[in-house]
């Protein structure tokens, strides 16, 4: 069976055939820095890093893409309430998005660039726009002009005359009021740096020009994959196609989408005030039980959170560390060479290649860690050892082998790995309570303070700043 992945623009699952035989560009659209990581945001990071794996595992190489949206209104407005710049607070939020990748082993990709360190190719690809027709300038600004093309709704099938005006902008400095925006003229209250020179005077860059305009700089005019959250399909997916096809690029071959992590069927995000941030998760769960939890149920599959969804991926996780652990001790340990070049059962290998069933591939992990308890009740030494050779093999492909450095160096915690991942996101926290404090913002610095005591999470304030630990119980 060769890989079949399901594609969101032509709705159905079709054999993956790569653009240049043994290579893969994936372009994965990033975060948004403008505030701490929720467990919602790691949806997406983890599926594209469970794809990368396979395509490793299966002899790909695989250069994934992610970028960061380092500017945009909400980064300022939010920067400007703390009193903050708003690069410092992009900074802020960008390394703690970081660490919560690597806090539950996400890969790092090979390029992770910024939105603001690609302003002269923003600038070219909306010029290259204008010049054939599809964009147009108007006080300042440069609008993308949906009805100049064709193609503008295939990737969510959706009507123009069916589709809302973009609020980016007021209707009548628009010919459409559904024209979004490729360049924004800067606003009076908008602090300098936060603009840049172009042809059309002092602005800055529209949200979906920077994917377009950093896929094609770092993949080429055509790649693979463009993935992202399932949220992202309209506006943005369908905006980037458009303007990258209008532009005369081939773009994205293969559309895919991760569905959302959703409390009481509710999307988590913060404007619901339901998002679980990921330093009160890793200060009660262990960072692999994290991943675990995320990666079970199939990527296109709504993830339904609540309070026993860590309690089950924790036991989960125990009965994996519990096998290899006393396999390893009876057989010998297994180096990682010999994980990663092992023969993968043939079951795993027909989930995983079926747009990757991870809830089957999972259940093949689960019938083998069975015969591997059994075997070391019965002293079979030979089937014992074959049995933790493939479960740590399966299990490295979904970036779980709990043997592996990033899970195994604090035995039964958290690895050293995930504590300073912890810290990193911890102190962001404390660095938006004392922006908070700075700006007299008490009732949000001392919200900070409360939900980071409700994760166990205890915050001492001194002449120096403040420090945190995990409460004598967490």
């Amino acid at each position: 069976m060769t890989l079949s992945l399901y594609d969101t623009a032509t709705r159905d699952e079709r054999e993956f055939v790569p653009l240049t035989p043994g290579e893969v560009g994936i372009y994965l659209c990033g975060p948004t820095v403008q505030g701490a990581p929720h467990v919602g945001h790691l949806r997406s990071a983890v599926a594209f890093d469970v794809l990368q794996r396979w395509l490793e595992r299966t002899g790909y190489r695989v250069t994934l893409v992610r970028n960061v949206t380092d500017i945009d209104d909400k980064t300022l407005a939010k920067a400007a309430e703390a009193g903050d710049q708003w690069w410092a607070w992009a900074l802020r939020y960008e390394r703690a998005f970081q660490a919560a990748y690597a806090a539950v082993g996400v890969k790092p990709p090979a390029a992770e660039p910024r939105a603001t360190g690609h302003i002269p190719e923003i600038i070219a690809l909306v010029s290259r726009l204008i010049d054939k027709g599809h964009a147009y300038e108007w006080n300042g600004s440069v609008y993308f002009d949906v009805r100049s093309f064709d193609g503008y709704g295939s990737l969510t099938r959706q009507a123009l005359e069916d589709l809302t005006p973009a609020p980016d902008a007021p209707s009548d400095d628009k010919r459409d009021p559904r024209d979004f925006a490729l360049w924004k003229a800067r606003k009076p209250d908008e602090p300098q740096t936060a603009s840049w020179s172009s042809p059309w005077g002092p602005g800055r860059p529209g949200w979906h020009i920077e994917c377009s305009a950093m896929a094609q700089r770092y993949l080429g005019d055509s790649f693979d994959i463009h993935g992202g959250g399932l949220d992202l399909r309209f506006p943005h997916h369908e905006n980037e196609q458009a303007q990258s096809r209008a532009a005369g690029y081939g773009f994205a071959r293969l559309w895919m989408h991760s569905a959302w992590v959703t409390q009481s069927g509710a999307k988590m995000s913060k404007s619901l005030g339901n998002g679980l941030l990921v330093s009160e998760v890793l200060a009660a769960h262990e960072p692999a039980a994290l991943r675990l939890a995320l990666a079970a149920v199939h990527y296109r599959s709504m993830l339904e959170y609540s309070p026993s969804t860590l309690d089950e991926a924790s036991a989960q996780w125990g009965r994996f560390q519990g096998f290899v652990s006393r396999a390893s001790e009876r057989v010998g340990a297994v180096s990682a060479e010999r994980v990663r070049g092992a023969a993968l059962p043939a079951a795993f290998v027909e989930a995983m290649d079926d747009d990757l069933a991870i809830p089957r591939a999972l259940a093949v992990i689960h019938e083998m860690v069975r015969t591997g308890n059994a075997a070391l009740t019965a002293g079979d030494d030979e089937a014992v050892a074959a049995a933790l050779l493939a479960t740590r093999a399966m299990l490295d492909v979904l970036g779980l082998d709990p043997a592996a450095p990033e899970w195994a160096e604090g035995g039964s915690g958290p690895s050293s790995t995930a504590m300073g991942a912890l810290d990193f996101l911890v102190k962001s926290d404390i660095e938006a309570r004392a922006a908070a404090r700075s700006a007299k913002d008490w009732a949000t610095a001392d919200a900070i303070r409360d939900r980071l005591a409700g994760a166990g999470i205890v915050v001492e304030d001194g002449a120096d700043g403040a420090r945190w630990s995990l409460a004598a119980d967490g």
